[in-house]
């Protein structure tokens, strides 16, 4: 049965669309960011406090949940939900991303990637069947096909030969699927425009749920990332729902908005919240450094998070720098409010038709030393 997606609202300046997607746990209003939860947990957060922060969906990483605790855990337990205690829904990706971080450690067949696990040492092979057994097992309402992801880098042949190999996967994770998870499709090709459109072409003509482009932010520039962005969301197809993965920063979800995208993850907000690096409206905050050590002000002026009702600049930066982990529990909190009230606010700025004018005033905010490069009419119809 198709997965349940209704696009209620079109920017009239731009390809920015608002949706609703249906699925077991709950609805999912689209655009919108997807928590990173990797093992089962967005780290230092609980499901409490997603809830009070917006957070709709969280995804939850097939290898790592693979290798610890396993799928018979998750058969006994009932799944993902029951074993985090998180009722909303939850996406889990495929595994393919960490297979490409491992490039000493794993060996790529026909058959699937054989990789010496971090948990054990012991050799374990992952393939289209057994990524989509292990997503059963967790129990997951989206689950994502295993792709061969290479770097954006690479030269034709050896990315077409990895888009190929994620077509020939797609089908056989297809026909592995067993339930009524829904089951999204991944375009590969890199930053090669025809191999992108070849890639979709191909995947749209099969009965997936929903797409997503892969194979982004592992090594291109943002110019180039925009550029294969915009062309292959205009390329998926209008009835179900776009997904972009791993990707990015506010200014890279602004702009994959304009284009038509409507699912984003990435960890860069918790990961930079424990590293002492806040997201604000104004830009990045860096709070480790030294100017922050006497300053009185919030951390955002136009955030009504927990963190920037409570805590200063000064006693967040007192915080990293005595290594206690409350700094970046409550950096978490604010970073990942900041994600969610973005998505909100670009949600009501569609259903006005006013998404451009409001990217445009949004971006023109952000640090304009760090994002100087918008170009903005270039992914606007």
């Amino acid at each position: 049965m198709p997965l349940p997606f209704t696009v209620s609202a079109v920017d009239p300046g731009s390809r920015a669309r608002r949706a609703t997607l249906t699925t077991a746990h709950g609805r999912i209003e689209t655009p919108a960011f997807m928590a990173v939860g990797t093992r089962a947990t967005v780290t230092g957060l609980t499901p409490v406090d997603l809830t009070a922060m917006g957070a709709q969906v969280v995804l939850g990483n097939t290898y790592h949940l693979m290798l610890r605790p396993g799928p018979e855990l998750f058969r006994r337990v009932g799944g993902i939900h029951n074993f985090m205690g998180w009722s909303g829904p939850v996406l889990t990706d495929s595994g393919g991303y960490q297979i490409f971080s491992l490039p000493g450690d794993r060996t790529l067949t026909e058959e699937g990637a054989r990789f010496r696990a971090y948990t054990d040492q012991r050799i374990h092979l992952l393939s289209p069947e057994r990524s989509i057994a292990m997503q059963t097992a967790i129990g997951s309402d989206i689950m994502m096909v295993l792709d061969v992801c290479v770097d954006s880098r690479s030269d034709a042949t050896t990315t077409r030969a990895a888009m190929e190999r994620t077509h020939r996967w797609a089908l056989r994770s297809l026909a592995a699927r067993v339930t009524d998870q829904a089951l999204f499709a991944i375009v590969q090709g890199g930053v090669i425009p025809e191999l992108r459109r070849e890639s979709a072409a191909w995947l749209t003509a099969h009965p997936f749920d929903g797409f997503a482009l892969g194979g982004l932010a592992v090594g291109d520039a943002r110019p180039e990332r925009e550029d294969v962005t915009n062309l292959s969301a205009e390329l998926l197809p209008a009835d179900r729902p776009r997904y972009l993965m791993g990707v990015g920063t506010p200014p890279d979800l602004l702009h994959a908005i304009l284009a038509g995208i409507d699912m984003f993850d990435c960890v860069l907000p918790t990961h930079l919240a424990w590293q002492g690096t806040a997201f604000t409206s104004t830009g990045r905050v860096r709070l480790t450094r030294g100017p922050n050590a006497l300053s009185d002000e919030r951390l955002d002026a136009a955030c009504e998070c927990p963190t920037c009702r409570t805590a200063s600049r000064a006693y967040l930066h007192h915080l990293f720098k005595c290594s206690e982990p409350l700094g970046a529990r409550l950096l978490s909190v604010h970073n990942l409010h900041h994600y969610h009230a973005l998505m909100a606010d670009a949600r009501r700025a569609i259903e006005a038709g006013t998404y451009a004018s409001f990217a445009s005033a949004t971006l023109e905010a952000i640090d304009r030393h760090e994002h100087s490069d918008r170009r903005l009419g270039q992914v606007a119809s």
